[in-house]
C-alpha cells in the first residue's frame, strides 16, 4: 500500500518574512505540519496560494491539511473590516483556500483536516461568522499566552463526535494561539469541542467521510502527545479507506 500524498496549504507570499538578500516573497509553512504528516505515514507536499487548477491539486493528492495563519477578510462574513486588531488581508490566500475547500466539500473523495485558520475558513465558507477579536467578548482570552501568543489549554471533546473517536479522550490539552474564534456556527456544521469560555474548538461536517476542523494547533505537540498525533494518523487512515 503506497503512502498517501497529503497537500498542506501554505502561508501567503508575504505573510511571513524570511531574511534573504535575493528574494522578498516566500511560500512557507511551519515544519511541524510536515513532521506530523510524515510520522503518520503520509508524504507531504505544499499547496501555495494563487493556484487556479484546483482539480489538478485534488487529482494529485490523497488528502489535505489546511494550515493556520492570517485572519480572513471580514467581508466574507459581514464582519468589521475596520477592527483595530485585524491582521493584514491576503486576498490571494483567502480566494485559493475558499476555492479548494469548496471543491473538497463538493467532491467528498478527499479526507481533510483544517487547523486554526482552517476551521475559520470552513465556518465562514459554510455561512458562519467569526469574532474579529475574542478579547472583545472574553477579555481574559484564555486562547493566547501572556509572554508569547502560545498557551496550553483544555478542550472538551463532544462524546460521539468523530473527533472523540480519533483522540480517544473527552478532554485534551491543546496548544493555542488564536485571537479570533467562531461566533455563529454554520447550520451544516456540528460542534465537536469547546473551551472553558464556550469558544468553539472543533467543527465537523456530518455528510463528509472525513472533515475535521480544530481551532488549536495539534501539529505543535503531536511529537509528545499521542492524542494530537492521532488526529494526523486518522487523516492518513482515512486516505486508505
Amino acid at each position: 500500500m503506497s503512502a498517501p500524498i497529503i497537500g498542506i496549504t501554505t502561508y501567503g507570499r508575504t505573510e511571513k518574512k524570511v531574511p534573504s538578500e535575493a528574494d522578498d516573497d516566500f511560500f512557507t509553512v511551519p515544519t511541524a505540519y510536515v513532521d506530523a504528516v510524515r510520522r503518520a505515514g503520509g508524504v507531504p507536499v505544499l499547496l501555495p496560494p494563487g493556484e487556479e487548477n484546483i482539480d489538478g491539486w485534488l487529482n494529485t493528492v490523497d488528502g489535505v491539511v489546511f494550515a493556520g495563519g492570517a485572519d480572513i477578510d471580514p467581508t466574507y462574513y459581514n464582519g468589521d473590516v475596520d477592527h483595530p486588531k485585524l491582521g493584514s488581508k491576503d486576498t490571494e490566500r483567502d480566494e485559493t483556500e475558499f476555492a479548494l475547500l469548496r471543491a473538497v466539500l463538493y467532491r467528498k473523495d478527499k479526507p481533510v483536516l483544517l487547523i486554526c485558520r482552517g476551521l475559520q475558513v470552513l465556518n465562514v465558507l459554510s455561512g458562519g461568522t467569526l469574532h474579529e477579536h475574542i478579547a472583545d467578548v472574553h477579555p481574559e482570552n484564555i486562547h493566547q499566552g501572556t509572554e508569547t501568543i502560545w498557551t496550553l489549554q483544555n478542550a472538551d471533546i463532544v462524546d460521539g463526535s468523530k473527533l472523540f473517536n480519533v483522540v480517544g479522550q473527552d478532554v485534551v490539552k491543546t496548544m493555542s494561539g488564536h485571537h479570533q474564534g467562531v461566533r455563529d456556527v454554520a447550520d451544516e456544521l456540528s460542534v465537536a469541542a469547546t473551551a472553558a469560555d464556550g469558544i468553539v474548538e472543533a467543527l465537523e461536517v456530518a455528510d463528509h467521510p472525513f472533515c475535521i476542523a480544530v481551532q488549536w494547533h495539534p501539529e505543535m505537540t503531536a511529537d509528545v502527545d499521542q492524542s494530537q498525533q492521532n488526529i494526523f494518523d486518522a487523516l492518513i487512515k482515512a486516505c486508505h479507506s
